[in-house]
């Protein structure tokens, strides 16, 4: 994990948005479309993959501070 790539978390969900804004449109070309699309997949897997490091970093931190343990965060779906 030491020679991975570092990502700008907030860019890459700005440059997903856009590329989702392109796709929905329906204005590209086929080939053009599947290369976006491509794109956007690289750009999901690398903010994964950055939001997954950052849960590491703060579990090892609350562990390390005698905090509580970390328990999953449930979204109210209610609107």
């Amino acid at each position: 994990m030491a020679a991975a790539k570092k990502i700008n978390l907030e860019k890459s969900l700005a440059n997903l948005e856009e590329l989702v804004e392109e796709l929905e449109s329906g204005d590209l070309p086929l080939e053009q479309a599947m290369k976006k699309f491509e794109e956007g997949i690289k750009l999901t897997r690398g903010c994964q993959t950055a939001l997954k490091e950052a849960e590491q970093k703060v579990q090892i931190l609350m562990k390390s501070a005698g905090g509580e343990e970390l328990t999953d965060f449930d979204i109210d779906n209610e609107d």
